[in-house]
């Protein structure tokens, strides 16, 4: 089984609910099983995604932003959701989460970063671009640009979702 990072868009009582349900169960159990049209799989696309970024020279306010939406921040307290038998990451580091407010900021400068043009400042030819971009970019099938773009897209869509609906981020890795 593939390891990869994981999304959920969630409102702050869902979480606060998880919390109360391990407080209240003997074994920690969250009970968390947000639905399934609120997680997004990023798969292995973050390392690649931050490439591009880095690589295309994208300034460093929308690049923390972009580093923020695939990471995360510790300052909300997750423990709860990484405790045996019922961790949700049990594979990688402990789940983050970003407040409803970094997630509205985070959404807002997400939708101002011209993904296309960044991958046009890439070589044309894909296996050129896979091999500047590293990480195993050559391994896509079918080239990395299009695999990325889709990726990037489903983020910004997820965060503008999220946003909307004054929600919190959590990530993992599962």
């Amino acid at each position: 089984m593939a390891v990869t990072q994981q999304l959920a868009r969630i409102p702050a009582e869902y979480l606060a609910s998880c919390r109360r349900s391990a407080d209240a169960s003997p074994d920690g159990d969250p009970l968390w099983d947000p639905p399934s049209a609120d997680v997004l799989d990023m798969d292995w696309a973050p390392f690649l995604i931050e490439r591009v970024c880095e690589m295309g020279g994208l300034d460093d306010i929308h690049r923390n932003a972009l580093r923020q939406a695939l990471d995360g921040e510790t300052v909300i307290d997750l423990v709860f959701l990484n405790t045996h038998p019922h961790a949700i990451s049990p594979f990688g580091p402990d789940p983050t989460a970003l407040s409803a407010a970094q997630v509205a900021r985070v959404a807002e400068l997400l939708g101002e970063i011209d993904f296309p043009a960044l991958l046009a400042a890439l070589p044309t030819d894909e296996a050129e671009a896979a091999v500047l971009i590293g990480n195993g970019a050559d391994k896509i099938v079918g080239g990395p640009k299009a695999y990325l773009l889709g990726h990037f897209d489903a983020v910004r869509e997820f965060y503008r979702g999220a946003s909307q609906r004054q929600c919190l981020v959590v990530l993992w890795w599962d």
